[in-house]
């Protein structure tokens, strides 16, 4: 699974003209599961994110979690993070986790991540045409492979 992660001020996402889903300062993550997924890499992703120390303690340094900021989290699905761009200029999405797979570890992740930051992780829907809005916050973007465990 490879996720990434952006501190915002704000963020939404809109499906069909109607706003779906809308945080303010907090997280908003994309989320890509690829084909060789599994659970534990939910579980590993779920508890990197609660615990990411990305927001400004009182001496203004990076070192508190989305949990000790009181922050709200924005979750979207996104298979073209798992993108291939290997060859050529179009890249190739074959590693993306299908629709059995994918729906199932993103749920998970979003469950994990709620139980473990203790606050609702509100979602885009799965495979929905969404636009999404944000103002990232700093700006403070991270990205988190499961299989490169950093």
């Amino acid at each position: 699974m490879r996720i990434v992660i952006q501190r915002v001020k704000e963020a939404s996402v809109t499906i069909e003209g109607k706003c779906w889903a809308q945080i303010g300062p907090g997280l908003f993550i994309l989320v890509g599961v690829e084909n060789r997924d599994k659970e534990e890499d939910a579980e590993w992703l779920a508890a990197k994110t609660a615990g990411l120390r990305i927001f400004n303690d009182e001496n203004g340094v990076m070192n508190r979690s989305v949990v000790e900021n009181k922050g709200q989290i924005l979750a979207v699905s996104q298979f073209t993070l798992t993108a291939s761009t290997r060859k050529g200029n179009r890249p190739s999405y074959i590693r993306a986790a299908g629709h059995d797979l994918a729906v199932p570890l993103y749920d998970r992740y979003c469950e994990l991540l709620a139980e473990k930051a203790d606050r609702e992780v509100l979602k885009g829907v799965f495979g929905a045409d969404m636009q999404c809005a944000l103002v990232n916050d700093g700006p403070v973007t991270i990205i988190i492979d499961s299989r490169i465990k950093e």
